[in-house]
């Protein structure tokens, strides 16, 4: 007997199992294998190849529900017929339209896709956030750094396990000074922000993102706007981290309050700061390292999600730059 247990995210369970959990029946009656429900948590039951099975269709069901709103039996038994449970084998079909190896690996559902790890050292960053409280995300660009973390934090909100997000990043190139800039608070914020915003609306529908930014649940603020602050029951995201100095870093650390999370991210090889400022990022590492429940994340140029050339830019780029330090 094999036993394994699926944790379902954001999604409407009422709907998922059906009323009196029908739709879990008729799966267990297709594989021959025992679903139980508990909250938000399935436990599978059955041998290898049933457990395994049901696993890959209930990640399907996931998907569906997500993108139409509900389930029916026709997509139970549609999902069953696409794969060779009885011999513990997907068919091709069932292959290509599994959109997740592991449900437990998918970090949020959108309507359009799975949101998940693609590398090994984005698997270790995830793994990490689920483990401790504050995580430094350190790397080069398209690493998946800030979307991952943005992704976590949606999913927090969504399951409830935080009240808030709260996003920031420090407005650099402005010497982290707006008063002098044009126009309100919005209009100088917003071109320094908006790499938040755009992977937000990729997760959370517009008009809901709307209610929860005017509402507050969802804030978006340049880093000089955090201080005196206690954040209670939030998920704290600091982007862009390098472009701190350690007395911003400190300031930011020491504004989590109860049951609160924090992701830190950053590039150490690009600093906007003004020369002979040293990085908040690079100093903390030092400081904090081995204390429990902190945990610091490097990914490399392995881990480039973006397009395939990127990966190619940031080695000849690191290449270039190995060689102009005569190293």
């Amino acid at each position: 007997m094999t036993e394994k247990k699926v944790k379902l995210k954001g999604i409407d369970l009422l709907a998922f199992y059906g009323l009196q959990d029908a739709n879990l029946q008729r799966l267990e009656e297709i594989l021959d294998a025992q679903i139980i429900a508990r909250g938000n948590e399935l436990i599978l039951r059955g041998n290898r190849e049933q457990v395994d099975q049901a696993e890959r269709i209930v990640t399907e069901l996931v998907f569906m529900q997500n993108k139409n709103g509900v389930i029916t039996f026709d997509d139970i038994e549609t999902l069953a017929r696409l794969t060779d449970w009885r011999d513990g084998k997907s068919t091709p079909s069932a292959e290509k339209i599994s959109g997740a190896d592991d449900i437990d690996s998918v970090v949020l559902f959108t309507k359009r896709s799975a949101i998940k790890p693609r590398t090994p050292g984005q698997a270790r960053y995830v793994e990490s956030t689920r483990k401790n409280d504050i995580v430094f995300s350190i790397g080069p660009a398209g690493t998946g750094k800030t979307f991952l973390a943005v992704a976590i934090a949606v999913a927090s909100l969504r399951d409830k396990e935080v009240d808030r997000i709260i996003l920031s990043r420090p407005a650099v190139e402005a010497g982290e000074s707006l008063g002098f800039l044009p126009g309100d608070f919005r209009e100088k914020i917003d071109p320094y922000l908006r790499p938040l915003y755009d992977a937000l609306h990729d997760m959370v529908p517009l008009d809901k993102l709307k209610r929860q930014i005017e509402t507050r649940i969802i804030e978006i603020v340049p880093l000089a706007y955090m201080r005196g602050r206690t954040l209670n029951n939030s998920f704290v995201i600091l982007d862009e981290a390098q472009n701190t100095t350690p007395m911003q870093m400190k300031m930011f650390l020491t504004r989590l309050g109860g049951n609160s999370k924090a992701i830190i991210t950053g590039d150490i090889t690009q600093i906007d700061l003004p020369a002979k400022t040293e990085s908040g990022l690079i100093q903390v590492r030092s400081i904090l390292k081995g204390i429990e429940g902190i945990d610091f994340v490097y990914l490399t140029e392995k881990d480039v999600a973006r397009h395939k050339l990127v990966r190619q830019i940031i080695s000849a780029y690191e290449r270039f730059d190995h060689v102009e330090d005569g190293s």
